[in-house]
């Protein structure tokens, strides 16, 4: 089976290509003193620019160059002006793959890089599975798990494997809450939302999608039809402190996994997502339904008004008529 992308193309050449641009350039490949004093321990210039790209690709995006790479022009003139080389000079550096290791190792010890492994990726885990909850998208926990090693001085992983890392802490967030709000229902609430699947109205329906079919409406009866939906919401006791500390677009995305699932669907689902869906589309529902209600109620004192301004015109057109003809 392929393997599932979480980023676009573009989404990876953001985070992770070396900088072109001039302002870029500037502020994550500006050399200070004592990096050209490092870069020129190294005797040829090839050496020299190859030490000196390694180091500000750590820098920035923070992760190991390729074998084969091809770095693009503007960066290397931007870095090879500040070395006093030509750019060409890069082309001898990739021939020594041994010199390139060399560096490598130079380099992590005087500026104390470390690479993904140990105690430094158990702690860069234990970071991202805390920060997944709050996370918008897969592409946001992505770039803020980018950020993160450039601030521990990690050098980052391969993409693949951070793009796995990034699914595997969502999938494990979205668990954990939804363990979370099931755990916050009693038997009675979980009794009460598992009958809204088992239940139907009429004959036809189950409740659960007989709760979800609801809009605005313009008299009485659609008003009653409204308040039967919101009383029956109120019975099943689940309230929004049942929501307490989960992030509002994950609620929003249980709400909407709720409001696309079937009767049969939903009943296929595991026990605690099955809940947590159910418990989001009360909480959610109820206060949809208040609202509507209010605005139906608006609907219908406006119809109200305007039929009572219709009589009392034609009332006042026809006393106006009755007054003229009285004083003519």
């Amino acid at each position: 089976m392929p393997r599932r992308h979480i980023l676009t193309e573009r989404q990876r050449s953001a985070l992770f290509d070396l900088p072109t641009d001039e302002a870029a350039l500037l502020q994550h490949y500006t050399l200070a003193d004592d990096d050209l004093e490092h870069i020129r321990e190294r005797r040829r210039p090839s050496n020299r620019l190859g030490f000196a790209v390694q180091l500000c690709a750590f820098r920035y995006p923070g992760r190991l160059l390729t074998s084969g790479e091809t770095i693009p022009l503007q960066t290397t003139r931007f870095i090879a002006a500040q070395l006093g080389v030509l750019p060409d000079d890069l082309a001898g550096y990739a021939e020594t793959e041994v010199t390139r290791r060399r560096h490598l190792v130079a380099l992590r010890k005087i500026y104390g890089y470390r690479m993904f492994s140990g105690r430094r990726a158990h702690d860069l885990k234990a970071w991202l599975d805390d920060e997944a909850e709050a996370a918008v998208s897969s592409a946001d926990l992505v770039r803020q798990f980018a950020e993160q090693c450039r601030r521990t001085q990690t050098i980052l992983p391969g993409i693949s494997r951070i793009e796995r890392l990034c699914a595997d802490a969502l999938v494990a967030a979205e668990r954990r809450i939804e363990t979370r709000i099931a755990n916050r229902l009693n038997a009675d609430m979980r009794a009460r939302l598992d009958e809204l699947l088992t239940d139907s109205v009429e004959g036809r329906v189950s409740r659960f999608i007989w709760l979800r079919r609801f809009e605005v409406g313009n008299n009485s009866a659609d008003m009653n039809r409204l308040l039967e939906r919101l009383e029956c919401l109120q019975k099943i006791g689940v309230n929004a402190d049942c929501l307490t500390d989960i992030a509002p677009h994950r609620i929003t995305q249980l709400r909407r996994q709720g409001e696309r699932y079937f009767t049969d669907g939903l009943q296929d689902i595991s026990g605690d997502r099955r809940l947590a869906i159910l418990a989001v589309c009360a909480v959610e529902w109820r206060s949809a339904i208040a609202d509507t209600v209010v605005e139906t109620h608006d609907r219908i004192v406006g119809k109200t008004w305007r039929e009572a301004k219709r009589l009392c015109d034609a009332k006042i057109t026809d006393a106006r008529a009755s007054v003229q003809d009285a004083l003519q």
